[in-house]
């Protein structure tokens, strides 16, 4: 294999990390798991598939014009497509009805394509492609900041068992201007019930005034509101 080739491919290499890792940075800053070392990782290593795939079609394809080439040099490459998917599935979290790292899934995706594209080659698609990648993460991050949005909140009701409590608590918390989805109800050993809730918020914020209605209703020991996270 000719020296020059081992270097372009370094090269390749190089900018797949520097990529992937631009991308990682931002996830670190923002304290998700898969941050800044993982990207690195995942479009380095996508990026080596990649340099594998050409090695495999420049030694062992016929380039005589005789016979087919016979080496798919698109064939390991497809397969970081599909193994990403699983490390992607790794940084989702479900927390009941909170689902909290598809954007850093995305990110992982995003730094795979990235190196297989440096891989393979191409320098300003996948210097494009991030350059959009960061300007959606940490610009439009703060335009959806000053947009008016929906929030949504777990409540946590811990009452004694009042005939009728589920309704008494949707109707207290509709009062204030919320909507709800019952979640799951719970009873304890020693006869509490505990009711989950999820709480729609239109433009509106958890306030003490809300937290005292509600409990303030009768048989009521305990109210937890919490925030679900966004993505």
């Amino acid at each position: 294999m000719p020296m020059d080739f081992d270097l372009i491919m370094a090269g390749r290499l190089m900018l797949a990390s520097l990529l992937g890792a631009l991308i990682g940075l931002e996830r670190e800053v923002h304290g998700r798991t898969a941050g800044f070392r993982t990207h690195l990782l995942v479009s380095l290593g996508s990026a080596l598939f990649m340099a594998v795939s050409i090695h495999l079609y420049r030694e062992f394809g016929d380039f005589s014009g005789r016979l087919p080439v016979g080496v798919d040099p698109g064939r390991v490459a497809a397969q970081v497509v599909t193994g990403i998917g699983f490390l992607g599935a790794g940084a989702i979290i479900r927390d009941k009805a909170s689902v909290r790292g598809l954007t850093t899934a995305a990110c992982l995706w995003i730094a795979a394509a990235i190196g297989l594209a440096c891989g393979a080659g191409l320098y300003m698609l996948p210097l494009l492609v991030a350059v959009i990648a960061l300007v959606s993460l940490v610009a439009l991050k703060k335009i959806e900041g000053v947009l008016a949005r929906d929030r949504y909140a777990m409540l946590k009701v811990e009452s004694d068992d009042v005939e009728g409590q589920l309704g008494h608590i949707i109707h207290a918390v509709e009062a204030i201007g919320f909507q709800l989805t019952p979640f799951g109800v719970e009873r304890k050993k020693n006869g509490m019930l505990v009711f989950e809730l999820q709480v729609k918020m239109h433009g509106k914020s958890i306030s003490t005034d809300s937290i005292d209605r509600i409990s303030a209703l009768e048989g009521v020991k305990g109210v937890e509101f919490r925030l679900q996270a966004a993505i």
